[in-house]
C-alpha cells in the first residue's frame, strides 16, 4: 500500500471514530490489510446517513447526496481527491471491484430520510433496509473476501433488516421530534393506530403493542440470518456490528411506549465487549 493510500485509510478510520464508533471498533477487529477500505466504506455510509442531521431543508440534503452519486458515476466536478473519504471509497471500489450501482442505490435510498413520508408496509421497510444496512454488510464482505461474500448474501439481507430496525428504535426519540417515523403503517394499523396517533404518544397501550411488533420483526429477521448457517470466517468481520442489534431489539420490546422518550443504547463498554465476544465466537 502506498503512503498516500495509507494516509487516506488512516484519515477515514479517524473520521469513523467520531461518526460511527461501533463500526470503527469493528474495523479494528478486522484484518489489518482491509481496515483502510472498510473504514472508507463505513465513513461514506456515515456521511450519507447523517445528511438529515446537518441540513435544515431537504433540497440541500439532496444536493449533498447528488454529489456522492455523481462521484460514483464519474460525473462529479473534480476527482474527489481533496476529500479523503471520497478518495478512499473510490480506491476501495477499484481495488475490490465493488459494484458502483449498489453504492448509488444506497445514496438514492437516503433521499427518503430527508422527508417525513411514512413507510407504507413491511415490504417498503425491508426494501429500504436492503438498500442501506444489508447492502453495507454485503459490500464489506466483498472487501474481506469476494468468494465467500456470495455465500453470506442471504444472511446479510436478513441481518441488515434487523440492524436497521434496531437503529430506528434507537433513534425514535429524535425521529419523533422531527415528526419522522420508520415504523410501517401496516403495523400501526394492526394495533389500531395511525401515524399521528403514534407520534402523539398518548395511547401507550397500543403504542407498546406497535413497538413490540416492530422489535419482533427485527428479531425475526435476526433469527432468519442466523438460520442461514455459519457465516464464513473470512467475511465475519462484516457482520460484527449486527451483534449489537439483539440487546436493543429485546430492550425495546420490553420498554414499549417508553421507547418514545427513553435512550435504549447500551453503554459504550458493553458494546465493545459484545463486539469482542462476537469476533472471538464468530456469532452475531
Amino acid at each position: 500500500m502506498s503512503d498516500t493510500l495509507q494516509d487516506t485509510g488512516d484519515i477515514c478510520l479517524a473520521t469513523l471514530r467520531e461518526t460511527d464508533r461501533d463500526r470503527y471498533l469493528a474495523c479494528l477487529l478486522s484484518p489489518a490489510d482491509k481496515r483502510g477500505a472498510l473504514a472508507a466504506l463505513y465513513a461514506f455510509n456515515a456521511e450519507i446517513a447523517r445528511v438529515r442531521d446537518v441540513v435544515r431543508e431537504p433540497l440541500p440534503g439532496e444536493i449533498r447526496l447528488q454529489w456522492w452519486r455523481d462521484l460514483l458515476e464519474g460525473n462529479a466536478r473534480g476527482d474527489g481527491s481533496g476529500n479523503p473519504i471520497a478518495a478512499g471509497l473510490l480506491n476501495a471500489v477499484e481495488t475490490y471491484r465493488l459494484p458502483r450501482q449498489t453504492l448509488v442505490d444506497m445514496t438514492e435510498a437516503r433521499i427518503f430520510d430527508l422527508y417525513d413520508d411514512p413507510l407504507a408496509d413491511r415490504n417498503a421497510l425491508e426494501g429500504y433496509a436492503g438498500e442501506t444496512a444489508s447492502a453495507l454488510i454485503q459490500l464489506a464482505s466483498l472487501i474481506l473476501d469476494a468468494g465467500d461474500a456470495a455465500r453470506s448474501a442471504e444472511a446479510a439481507g436478513h441481518a441488515g433488516v434487523a440492524q436497521a430496525i434496531a437503529g430506528f428504535l434507537l433513534l425514535m426519540p429524535i425521529h419523533r421530534r422531527r415528526h419522522q417515523l420508520y415504523l410501517p403503517l401496516d403495523i400501526l394499523s394492526a394495533t389500531g393506530l395511525d401515524r399521528d396517533a403514534f407520534l402523539k404518544g398518548e395511547d401507550t397501550l397500543r403504542i407498546s403493542a406497535a413497538i413490540e411488533a416492530f422489535a419482533g420483526l427485527g428479531l425475526e429477521h435476526l433469527a432468519k440470518a442466523r438460520r442461514t448457517g455459519s457465516v464464513p470466517a473470512a467475511v465475519f468481520p462484516a457482520f460484527l456490528p449486527v451483534a449489537l442489534a439483539e440487546p436493543v431489539l429485546r430492550r425495546a420490546a420490553r420498554a414499549g411506549a417508553a421507547v418514545l422518550d427513553t435512550a435504549l443504547q447500551p453503554p459504550q463498554w458493553r458494546r465493545q465487549l459484545r463486539l469482542l465476544k462476537a469476533a472471538v465466537t464468530r456469532r452475531f
